[in-house]
């Protein structure tokens, strides 16, 4: 199939935009409307229902991603799709314990819990209450912290024979950073939103037993610790973060550095790719989960408003090169499968998959010597939400002035951003009085750089460049080259060779894989 055809994936919010109506589009007709979780492209298309995260999780991202876009990106949302997520999260919470559950089989009973639904959980209850004021989501939110609080142990954890008192059936295959401690950072979100005491206090136990135990001083990684399952490890991460940027606290911040500095290290590539399961087999390896790169790119932002040198460039560099250009934007290799039987998750794929983000290797959809296409539609919501962020960052207005921290389009009230990568130059124009700083990326040659547009003083100022007195309404514009540049991601069984130009890859090794993102190297 060689490679696929991609608009320009430079396009942030053209991406979130056709994200969220694959999120839209996701419901299941044959299951009152409860989203889909499972989904794989190749060798036979098919969307299905998933025992352990249906309902439990897939309403969580969503919301979070959904909603978010609508704040922050503009994005217009159909308040139907956003209907049918809530009355799915809210149908999770209904069982016998007010946590999120999942029924073993469609028309069955909430039975199944796992703590590894916790986050999605509340973030599907946060979103509802910080954007839509629903005091039925506060009201659970509530008394799910309150449920945690009382049958959580920092020790102990879980006990079984609780779970088993009221009929459910506590999962197997849980771990600490597989399980509860990704709570953490939507429980910060929640108490953002609503100041919810209980919500910071449950967030501080569980931050505690992930510096004693996981996230040490020197930033190691061991998957036989914190588990294979490498989403869950950087939705802690960026958890740690949310809370140490909340608190003020140095300390933790600089667990979260070292983590990001060393261990993590072990689990991504230079560009924001991340395996998908630390301990799989090595026909896998390029297996990577777009949730992952998320992740990444959400401790990267809140690292870099810490004033962390380079970090800003690396969360820019993760999304022009790998977080994009892997979304789904062509879907003319997928094939409707044969439905005699009529089912719902087999029906319109192609349609319902476009703006999808899923499992990719850093030059495809499909990785070398794996024969599946997986979308599962959970990482939608994962992905978009991550690059809500990435918008809301970008540009900062502050009591230190503007900032331009991501060279992407963005328009605000305060500042105008016209990218290098869409135009000839970087276009500025402050609206509000007050200094400019503009991130400029290590690869410039700042004896070449010039400015259109100011005829006053400007000097270099770490990262940035300074304008210390912009005219308001009046554009700047920075020129400066962006060079070419060859770079080596060294992955478990192979080299892959990268060419960009600035921080846009132009060209990848692909090994002869079909569904790649990029020219040949």
């Amino acid at each position: 199939m060689g490679k696929l055809k991609h608009v320009n994936s430079i396009d942030l919010q053209g991406a979130i935009a056709q994200g969220c109506q694959t999120m839209q589009r996701v419901f299941n007709a044959d299951d009152d409307n409860i989203p889909f979780f499972k989904s794989v492209l190749a060798p036979e298309a098919r969307l299905s229902f998933n025992a352990s995260h249906s309902e439990s999780h897939v309403p969580g991202r969503h919301l979070n991603a959904l909603l978010a876009a609508e704040a922050v990106a503009g994005v217009e949302i159909d308040e139907q799709a956003v209907h049918h997520h809530a009355r799915a999260a809210f149908f999770s919470f209904s069982g016998p314990l007010p946590l999120p559950l999942n029924r073993q089989v469609i028309g069955g009973p909430l039975v199944n819990f796992l703590p590894h639904n916790t986050r999605e959980g509340m973030h599907a209850l946060y979103a509802l209450a910080r954007y839509r004021d629903s005091g039925q989501a506060r009201g659970i939110a509530e008394r799910m912290i309150a449920t945690v609080m009382r049958m959580w142990h920092p020790r102990r954890r879980w006990d079984r024979r609780d779970f088993e008192r009221w009929g459910l059936v506590l999962g197997e295959k849980d771990n600490f950073i597989f399980g509860e401690a990704r709570l953490i950072g939507p429980l910060v979100k929640y108490y953002r939103a609503t100041g919810n005491g209980s919500a910071l206090e449950l967030a501080l136990a569980l931050k505690q037993k992930a510096v004693d135990e996981f996230f040490r001083d020197d930033g190691g990684y061991d998957p036989e610790i914190f588990g294979s399952h490498v989403h869950s490890t950087t939705s802690v991460m960026s958890s740690l973060a949310q809370l140490a940027d909340l608190m003020g606290d140095a300390t933790l911040m600089n667990r979260v550095r070292a983590f990001y500095d060393n261990g993590l290290q072990q689990v991504r590539d230079p560009l924001g790719w991340s395996i998908e399961s630390s301990i799989c087999p090595d026909e896998n390896t390029d297996l990577g989960e777009s949730n992952n790169t998320g992740d990444i790119v959400e401790t990267a932002l809140i690292l870099g408003r810490w004033g962390y040198p380079g970090c800003f460039h690396d969360a820019e560099r993760i999304v022009r090169a790998h977080l994009l250009p892997s979304q789904l934007q062509d879907t003319s290799f997928i094939v409707e499968p044969p439905n005699p039987e009529g089912a719902d998750g087999k029906r319109r794929l192609a349609e319902r998959h476009l703006g999808a983000f899923g499992t990719p290797a850093p030059y495809g959809h499909r990785p070398v010597g794996f024969d599946r296409v997986i979308f599962n539609m959970d990482i939608v919501g994962g992905a978009v939400g991550s690059l809500c962020e990435v918008v809301r960052e970008s540009t900062r207005f502050d009591q230190a002035g503007h900032r331009v921290n991501l060279l992407f389009d963005r328009r605000t009230p305060e500042i105008e951003v016209a990218s290098p990568y869409t135009q000839d130059g970087l276009r500025i124009t402050v609206k509000r009085p007050g200094p400019l700083f503009v991130r400029i990326p290590p690869w410039v040659d700042r004896e070449a750089l010039s400015l259109a547009g100011h005829d006053g003083r400007w000097r270099f100022a770490g990262e940035h460049l300074f304008i210390p007195k912009p005219r308001v309404d009046a554009p700047i514009t920075v020129f400066f080259d962006r060079p070419m540049q060859e770079i080596v991601l060294k992955h478990r069984l192979r080299d892959i060779r990268v060419r960009l130009r600035g921080d846009e890859v132009v060209a990848m090794d692909n090994f002869g894989a079909d569904l790649t993102f990029f020219d040949p190297y």
